[in-house]
């Protein structure tokens, strides 16, 4: 073989360990930085704290279940802080949040979610949610896992979240009342508030939800209540009813309850409430058609009452608030929560002013808060309603 032959083989050669090497270094580069970003996530600064009540069923088995699940993912930033009769969970997240907490994680149901989510509405925290309570509603609105912990703690601890509006409850003849009382799901006065106040704890253990219905039936002839009602429509157009007659009167951030629609085209994300105006007459078949109009307006998808309906007034109207003057007190709820009695209340709405970890993702945009990892940006389109008035006056 000639010299030519062997130099011309040997250069080939060279070549081919040269494009060998090259492949393996980048592999092995590729490889480097894989596990350089597994341990950069693995070592995430995320601080979470687990806000738990200890009086829900398997409370204590579900605190270890957390600590396993949180050991096998690696998170070693994790803190639980359980809450008490003189310590809600408000107290919880502002004492997570003096420890330095990112992520807020309520482990219970309605009340605990929504007393976390007043202390993180409005900073740059996250709220996640392990649902364990009777209904779980704001869980199921936003389609979180109710019956799957693992699942749930593995949308908790993912980086995929959601920016939500805040609805505010204010008693304004109450000065002794500072704060304004957050709600996720459904705030009211009447009807809805004597309903919740009047359920027995112990019987909603054994039947959930359907102990709301017994309740219910103790208070279904008390007396009307009648006020003004005024209302901030979307485009700021102020509309005012007065002598207004009615058994409960609603705000909701959501609108989905277990069985039935209350309030169909409630969107926790349109910066908008759905104001609902409930009243019956006739006695008991003024109540069996307001449930005909509930049911009717769950089949069909829309609010509006049955065309069968004839003693029974189902109105909805969506703004940004409404102010109610009563002439007498009513009890009034938060998300199924008592916050007392008032002649004067006020319902506003903070646009997305909650970010809320989910497992539907839309588009992804970078989050500050959490290390390179991402958050979701939702559309910053308003619902446009036009203002209505509630024109019942009995």
């Amino acid at each position: 073989m000639s010299t030519t032959a062997l130099i011309v083989i040997a250069s080939i050669a060279a070549v081919i360990v040269l494009i060998v090497a090259a492949i393996l270094g980048i592999r092995a580069y590729r490889r480097h930085r894989v596990t350089q970003a597994v341990e950069q996530r693995d070592k995430d600064r995320v601080h979470y704290a687990f806000i738990i009540n200890p009086s829900k069923p398997q409370a204590a088995e579900l605190r270890q279940h957390i600590q396993e699940f949180c050991e096998r993912k690696r998170l070693t930033q994790v803190e639980f802080i359980d809450t008490q009769l003189d310590k809600d969970g408000r107290a919880c997240g502002l004492e997570a949040l003096e420890h330095g907490a990112d992520v807020l994680i309520a482990v219970g149901g309605d009340g605990t979610v929504r007393t976390v989510a007043s202390v993180v509405s409005g900073t740059e925290h996250t709220l996640g949610i392990i649902p364990i309570g009777t209904g779980n509603l704001f869980a199921r609105n936003m389609g979180i896992p109710i019956d799957d912990v693992d699942a749930a703690l593995t949308v908790a601890t993912s980086h995929g979240s959601q920016q939500v509006d805040m609805g505010r409850l204010s008693m304004l003849d109450r000065p002794e009342d500072e704060r304004e009382h957050a709600f996720l799901i459904i705030a009211g006065i009447g009807f809805d508030a004597l309903m919740i106040d009047d359920t027995n704890p112990e019987l909603k253990k054994s039947i959930s939800w359907l102990a709301y219905f017994v309740g219910a039936v103790r208070h279904l002839f008390s007396p009307k209540y009648r006020g003004t009602i005024t209302m901030t429509g979307a485009d700021g157009e102020i509309h005012s009813s007065k002598s207004v007659a009615f058994r409960t009167f609603m705000a909701g951030n959501c609108g989905q309850i277990p069985v039935v629609s209350l309030m169909p085209e409630a969107v926790y994300d349109d910066g908008l409430l759905d104001f609902e105006l409930i009243d019956t007459s006739g006695g008991i078949i003024g109540w069996a058609n307001l449930f005909g109009d509930v049911l009717h307006q769950t089949v069909v998808g829309k609010p509006g009452q049955s065309p069968l309906s004839t003693n029974s007034t189902l109105d909805q109207i969506q703004g940004i608030s409404a102010e109610i003057e009563l002439e007498r007190k009513a009890l009034a709820q938060v998300d199924g929560d008592i916050v007392g009695e008032t002649k004067r209340i006020r319902f506003d709405v903070d646009r997305k002013a909650l970010r809320v970890r989910v497992p539907q993702l839309e588009e992804p945009e970078a989050d500050s808060t959490e290390n390179a990892e991402n958050s979701i940006g939702v559309s910053d389109e308003t619902t446009d309603s036009s203002p209505q008035e509630f024109a019942v006056a009995k």
